[in-house]
C-alpha cells in the first residue's frame, strides 16, 4: 500500500507521540519500604498497555493532521469479456431521425440519441468488459480511456449528446484514434472496436495501410453498426467495383473486409434493428480477460482521527476506573 501525506512537515511531531513512554503523568505514592509491596505483574502490564494506547492516540492525531492518504494504485484482475472501444459518429447527420418522414417531426429521437441510449444499456449489461470511448466528426475526441467503472462510462456516453455535430466526417482519423487507445497495452484478451456511424468514406492509400497495419499488429476486431440513412442503398447491395467510389459506405465496407482481421457489419435502419445489432455483439465477445484496475486515491485522515478519539475514550474510561485507597 502506497501511503503519503499532504503536509509532510507535520511528521516532525511524531517523536512527541512517545512521551507517554517516558513520563508517568501523575505523582507516585510514597511508601516507607518498597519491598513491603507484593509483586503486581497485572498492574505492570496494564500500565504499559495504557502508555501504548497514549502513543497510538498521539500518532494517529499527528497523522490525521498531516493528511494521511493512500495513493492511486493499479491492481491486476482477471475477468471475462473484452476490451471494447466505442467509436461514435458525432457528425450532423447523426442528429437527424432515421427516415425522411421524421425529419420535421421533433417527437422522433435522432439517430445519435437512440445510439447513445442503446450503447448505455449495452455497457450496463457487460460489467466485466472494459470500455473506452472515442467520438469523431472532423477530428476525433478521446473521451474516455479504458475503464470498468460503470458510472464513469455511463457519464461519458451521456456527455456525448451535448451540443450538435459538425458537417464533416473523417472515419479514418476516428479509427486511428480508437486504435491508439490500445497503444502499448499488453494483449490480455479480446480487443474490439464498435463503430457506430451513418456514413462511409473513401480512404486514401496511406490511411488504409496505416489502419490495416494497426488492426493486424494489435489484433483488434471491428464491428460496424451502420445506421442506414433514407438516401443510402445499404451495405449489402451488389455494386460493380468501378462504381464503389460513388458510394462511400460500400467502399468502406469493402475495405474493412479486405483487412484480414475479424470484421462484421450490421445494417440498422430503425431503432429496433440497431438494438438487435448491439445485442448480437454482446454475445460474441466473452473470453478470459486480464486487466489492470485503477484504485483511486483514498483519504485516510478521518480514520486516523477516529482511532485517536477511540484511544482517548479508552484512556478516559481507564482513568474513571482508577481506585485510590488512603490509609
Amino acid at each position: 500500500m502506497n501511503l503519503n501525506v499532504i503536509h509532510p512537515w507535520l511528521l516532525a511531531l511524531l517523536p512527541l507521540a512517545f512521551l507517554p513512554l517516558l513520563r508517568k503523568g501523575r505523582k507516585g505514592l510514597v511508601y516507607s519500604w518498597l519491598r513491603q509491596l507484593p509483586p503486581d505483574p497485572v498492574s505492570d502490564v496494564l500500565e504499559w498497555l495504557l502508555r501504548s494506547i497514549g502513543v497510538i492516540a498521539l500518532s494517529a492525531l499527528i497523522l490525521g493532521l498531516a493528511g494521511l492518504y493512500r495513493s492511486e494504485e493499479s491492481v491486476p484482475r482477471i475477468g471475462r469479456g473484452a476490451q471494447i472501444v466505442l467509436l461514435l459518429d458525432r457528425s450532423s447527420s447523426m442528429d437527424q431521425p432515421f427516415n425522411l418522414q421524421q425529419i420535421f417531426d421533433t417527437s422522433h429521437p435522432s439517430k445519435e440519441n437512440v445510439a447513445r441510449e442503446l450503447l448505455a444499456k449495452f455497457v450496463a449489461g457487460h460489467p466485466e468488459d472494459t470500455f473506452g470511448l472515442v467520438e469523431f466528426s472532423t477530428n476525433p475526441i478521446r473521451v474516455l480511456d479504458f475503464t470498468q467503472k460503470q458510472e464513469v462510462i455511463q457519464a461519458a456516453i451521456a456527455a456525448a449528446g451535448i451540443g450538435r455535430g459538425l458537417w464533416e466526417t473523417d472515419i479514418g482519423r476516428g479509427l486511428e484514434a480508437a486504435l491508439d487507445l490500445f497503444g502499448d497495452r499488453p494483449y490480455t484478451g479480446s480487443r474490439v472496436i464498435v463503430l457506430v456511424s451513418d456514413g462511409g468514406a473513401n480512404l486514401d492509400e496511406r490511411t488504409s495501410e496505416h489502419i490495416t497495419n494497426l488492426m493486424r499488429r494489435q489484433r483488434v476486431g471491428l464491428y460496424w453498426i451502420y445506421i442506414r440513412s433514407f438516401r443510402s442503398p445499404g451495405l449489402f447491395v451488389p455494386v460493380p467495383p468501378r462504381e464503389l467510389d460513388t458510394m462511400p459506405e460500400l467502399a468502406l465496407n469493402e475495405f474493412f473486409k479486405s483487412m484480414g482481421t475479424p470484421y462484421r457489419a450490421y445494417e440498422a435502419e430503425n431503432p429496433h434493428a440497431l438494438q438487435e445489432a448491439i445485442a448480437d455483439i454482446g454475445h460474441l465477445e466473452n473470453n478470459p480477460l486480464r486487466y489492470e484496475d485503477i484504485l483511486p486515491r483514498r483519504n485516510l485522515a478521518e480514520y486516523c482521527f477516529g482511532a485517536a478519539l477511540f484511544c482517548c475514550l479508552l484512556l478516559i474510561f481507564a482513568k474513571s476506573m482508577e481506585v485510590r485507597s488512603w490509609r
